[in-house]
């Protein structure tokens, strides 16, 4: 439905929507709720801001900024996008792959 790189990550950034982000969470078994759509948004404004995705010491940091301490945390992440939160994320929220996420 939509062109992916080799990684499963959008092709092109400006294909991204709210359809686009529910296409590929469920292409990865996930059902986006508020809570996962309120880490989508924010770490796209971390991509608007600082031009990169993070990875997940700096997405910890900026959701726990940006969202309170109670959701900055590592466990909450990964209860939303298992397996590696920061590029799971980065990938439904159409941003490239963070570069130290394996």
């Amino acid at each position: 439905m939509y062109p992916l790189d080799n990684d499963g990550f959008l092709a092109n950034l400006e294909d991204w929507s709210e359809d686009a982000a529910l296409w590929l969470a469920a292409q990865e078994g996930i059902t986006l709720t508020d809570a996962h759509w309120e880490v989508l948004y924010a770490l796209r404004a971390f991509y608007a801001q600082y031009d990169l995705a993070p990875a997940m010491r700096p997405l910890v940091k900026h959701i726990g900024n940006s969202l309170g301490a109670e959701k900055g945390r590592s466990i909450y992440l990964m209860q939303l996008f298992p397996g590696s939160p920061a590029k799971l994320a980065a990938k439904i929220a159409g941003l490239p792959r963070p570069t130290n996420c394996l």
